[in-house]
C-alpha cells in the first residue's frame, strides 16, 4: 500500500514539474515582431522603423526590419514569409492595405496580429497608430493661405499609396476650396523611393510651364522631402516668390524654415509618440489585452520661423 501511495504521490510530482517546465518555457520564449516596409529611404520611415526595433529590443522582443525599395511585390512575399515563419506580430509602417491585401490575408487566416503605423484600418490589420493626418493637412494648408493672401495659383505634391499622404491632401484640398481666389492648378504624384529628387524635377518642369512671377503662388507638399525638391527648385529658378508647406518636421526642414524664407511651414508629427504605442498595444497584444479603437491618432504640431529653432 506504501509502495503504491509512493509511486503515485512520485508519477505526481514528475507531472508537476514537467507541467511547470512547459509553462515557464511558454512564457519565457522570446516573441518575435517584423516590421516590413517598401520605403526605408524615407528618412521618416526609417525613424520609426529603427524605433520600433529599438523599443521592442529593450522588452526583450526579436525585431526585424525588412525594407523592399519600393517593390510591393516583394513587400507581399516578405509578409507572407513572416507569417509562414510564425511571427508573434507584424507592425506595417506608411502601407497602403490594398498593396499588400493577399499577404494581410494570409496574417488574417494564420492568427498573427498586424499593427499599422501611419497607415490605415483594413481587412487583416488589427489597428493603426498614425498622426491626425486631417489636422496635419488643414494646419499647412492654412498657413499657405494665409501666406499667399488667399489667392493665386497652387501646386499640390503627393502620394497617393500612403494612406496617410492622401488624407492630408485631401484636408488641403478642402481648405483651398474655401478661397475662390486659390486655384490647384496641378497636383502631382511623387515618387518613393527618391521623393526630393521626384519632387524637384516635377517642380523644374512645372515652373517652365508656368515661367511668369505670379504664375504659381505657392506649394503644397504632403510631407518634407518633396518640399525641399520644390524649394531647391524655385531657387535655382529664381523664383523666390513662391511660398512652400511641408508636413513631418524633419531636422532639415525646420532649418529651412527657420531661415524665414519661402520654406514658411512644415507640421511636426511625434514620430517617437507613435512607435511608442504600437510597442505599447504590441505588449498589451501578448499579455491578453485587446486594443480599445481601431485608430489611435497622435496630434502634430505646426511649425514657423517662431518656433523652428
Amino acid at each position: 500500500m506504501q509502495k503504491r501511495l509512493w509511486l503515485v504521490v512520485s508519477v505526481f510530482v514528475i507531472l508537476s514539474m514537467v507541467l511547470l517546465s512547459a509553462c515557464a518555457g511558454g512564457a519565457g520564449k522570446t516573441k518575435r515582431v517584423a516590421v516590413l516596409t517598401y520605403a526605408i529611404s524615407n528618412e521618416t520611415t526609417k525613424y520609426v522603423c529603427d524605433k520600433v526595433q529599438e523599443l521592442g529590443k529593450a522588452k526583450g522582443w526579436d525585431v526585424t526590419v525588412t525594407d523592399t525599395a519600393g517593390d510591393f511585390n516583394m513587400l507581399n512575399s516578405r509578409i507572407e514569409d513572416a507569417v509562414t515563419q510564425k511571427v508573434d506580430a507584424i507592425v506595417l509602417p506608411m502601407i497602403d492595405p490594398p498593396q499588400v491585401s493577399k499577404a494581410l490575408d494570409a496574417a488574417l487566416k494564420a492568427g498573427i496580429p498586424v499593427f499599422g503605423l501611419d497607415s490605415t484600418i483594413a481587412p487583416g490589420i488589427l489597428l493603426n497608430v498614425t498622426s491626425d493626418n486631417t489636422s496635419l493637412g488643414t494646419l499647412s494648408a492654412e498657413k499657405l493661405v494665409e501666406a499667399i493672401g488667399g489667392k493665386g495659383n497652387v501646386i499640390m505634391l503627393t502620394h497617393d499609396p500612403h494612406p496617410g499622404v492622401r488624407e492630408r491632401a485631401e484636408a488641403a484640398q478642402a481648405v483651398f476650396d474655401k478661397y475662390p481666389e486659390i486655384k490647384v492648378v496641378e497636383k502631382k504624384h511623387v515618387e518613393v523611393p527618391g521623393p526630393l529628387d521626384s519632387a524637384r524635377k516635377t517642380i523644374e518642369n512645372l515652373l517652365v510651364a508656368y515661367p511668369n512671377v505670379g504664375d504659381i503662388a505657392g506649394i503644397w507638399a504632403g510631407w518634407d522631402e518633396p518640399a525641399l525638391g520644390a524649394l531647391q527648385a524655385a531657387q535655382a529658378a529664381g523664383r523666390a516668390e513662391i511660398f512652400i508647406t511641408g508636413v513631418d518636421g524633419q531636422t532639415f526642414a525646420k532649418a529651412e524654415i527657420a531661415k524665414g524664407g519661402q520654406f514658411i511651414a512644415t507640421v511636426g508629427q511625434d514620430f517617437d509618440g507613435m512607435a511608442s504605442k504600437v510597442v505599447e498595444l504590441i505588449e498589451g497584444y501578448f499579455n491578453g489585452q485587446k486594443p480599445t479603437e481601431e485608430n489611435y491618432k497622435i496630434p502634430g504640431t505646426l511649425i514657423t520661423k517662431e518656433n523652428a529653432q
